[in-house]
């Protein structure tokens, strides 16, 4: 009984502001505060995690998360999501921009489409997905600074599915700075990510003389890319072009690849660099698809950028400062950013390295002219932050514009996408074929800087 009068408090109306709820006759807010007292947990801190209290599922059969959706004003909002059982989660904010984080490890998020992303009270907009295998997060755009008032979980009861809550109550800026504070202390260290293991995924030992090849699919997880304003998420459709390039790279035995993601997770930017670099990747190849604002006009076919500190027009600074947020997205906490990476970031390509990059660019940009259109101004250059692994020769692949449906069509057709891989397959054998004439039996790794 008890907990179904917490159920009501916590579910309220999601078009009635939250405050509603709590303006209740004194007798039965002291009624319902008791309640509370009695089978809700305390009040979470920025960064303090609410315990399961149901039974684990077997191995392999994650939580789903049914429905989500926001209640409240400008002084009170309540995130309700719906759970298929109980799950523990941590909660935190982060600072620059201002966001709240919440980490539910083996979670699957199964959303309605309907579901509302959009602002209410003290949330701009909210987002969510796999961050890594066995863990998803969502992430919460404040409006203002916040501070986390109550978050806990309530079990399934009276035909109700398990939920958990979260209150934010409008709070102050100095308040919110250390409330950020706070919770970067109590995480520590942060966890190995998760795309660590695709070093190991497909790597050989060193003594394998064949050239080194990171593909990387762009975005993933809680990070779905553009739309173009249509129901396919870019996020899906690189992923299928990385494993087809992957496949028709390894097809011949010449080369090693490695993917930086192989299934819907997300991977931070500065990890794709280190995987590259963990492998002494001969050659990267970055790939997304791009998309236009419907009073941007029009624009369809493939482009290939290279790295540069002044992009070659507004276009490509657009696109890197766009692809560039990335790691915001996600809720990355860029200030905890190693010093190593630092380096990488700031430390820009090697003059080697950069005309390695745009020799294969060039050769990739006349290859990729066979499988479909490309942009009338097809090579480009900018600062991306994926692209600036010094001693990496580097691309990132614009395969098309979802906001073109011709291009979109063909980016959701298998066989293009089969025809795109084999012509991106015949630029990296132009690339490397120069440097292994005259040698049989294995092909040396190509020029990466070391």
């Amino acid at each position: 009984m008890a907990a179904h009068a917490v159920r009501a408090e916590a579910e309220g109306s999601a078009g009635r502001p939250v405050r509603a709820a709590f303006g209740r006759a004194t007798g039965a807010l002291w009624a319902c505060l008791l309640l509370v007292a009695a089978v809700a947990p305390a009040p979470l801190r920025a960064e303090t995690a609410a315990p399961a209290t149901a039974a684990k599922p077997a191995p392999g059969q994650p939580a789903q998360a049914l429905d989500a959706r926001l209640a409240g004003d400008d002084q009170r909002t309540r995130m309700i999501i719906d759970l298929s059982r109980t799950v523990e989660f941590r909660a935190f904010t982060l600072a620059n921009p201002n966001r709240v984080i919440l980490d539910l490890p083996d979670v699957v998020f199964s959303l309605p489409q309907a579901a509302s992303t959009g602002r209410r009270g003290l949330v701009a907009a909210y987002r969510y997905g796999a961050f890594a295998p066995g863990k998803a997060r969502m992430v919460l755009d404040l409006a203002e600074p916040v501070a986390i008032d109550k978050a806990f979980v309530l079990e399934a009861a009276d035909g109700q599915p398990a939920r958990l809550v979260l209150d934010l109550v409008k709070g102050d800026a100095a308040s919110f700075a250390a409330s950020v504070a706070t919770a970067a202390e109590a995480r520590g260290a942060p966890a190995p990510l998760a795309a660590s293991a695709a070093h190991a995924h497909g790597t050989v030992p060193d003594t394998d003389p064949r050239p080194m090849i990171v593909v990387d699919p762009g975005h993933g997880g809680i990070d779905s890319g553009t739309t173009g304003a249509s129901a396919y998420s870019e996020k899906n459709i690189v992923l299928d072009v990385a494993l087809a390039l992957k496949t028709r790279l390894e097809a011949g035995g010449r080369y090693r690849v490695v993917l930086t993601r192989s299934t819907d997770i997300f991977v931070p930017l500065s990890e794709r660099v280190r995987i590259a670099r963990a492998n002494r990747a001969a050659l990267f190849i970055s790939i997304h698809a791009d998309a236009l604002a419907s009073n941007d006009g029009q624009a369809r076919g493939a482009s290939v950028y290279t790295l540069s500190d002044t992009a070659s027009d507004s276009e490509a600074a657009r696109l890197a400062e766009s692809e560039n947020r990335a790691d915001l997205i996600a809720g990355i906490d860029l200030s905890e950013e190693s010093d190593e990476v630092a380096g990488i970031l700031f430390d820009l390509a090697q003059r080697e390295t950069k005309n390695f990059s745009a020799t294969f660019a060039r050769t990739l940009v006349g290859a990729m002219k066979a499988a479909g259109k490309v942009h009338k101004s097809a090579l480009k250059s900018a600062g991306f932050k994926v692209l600036k692994a010094h001693d990496v020769p580097s691309v990132l692949v614009e395969i098309g514009y979802m906001s073109s449906r011709e291009d979109l069509k063909l980016m959701t057709s298998e066989a293009w996408r089969d025809k795109l891989a084999q012509s991106m397959g015949e630029a990296v054998d132009g690339f490397f074929t120069p440097r292994t004439a005259g040698i049989t039996g294995s092909v040396p790794d190509a020029p990466s800087g070391r």
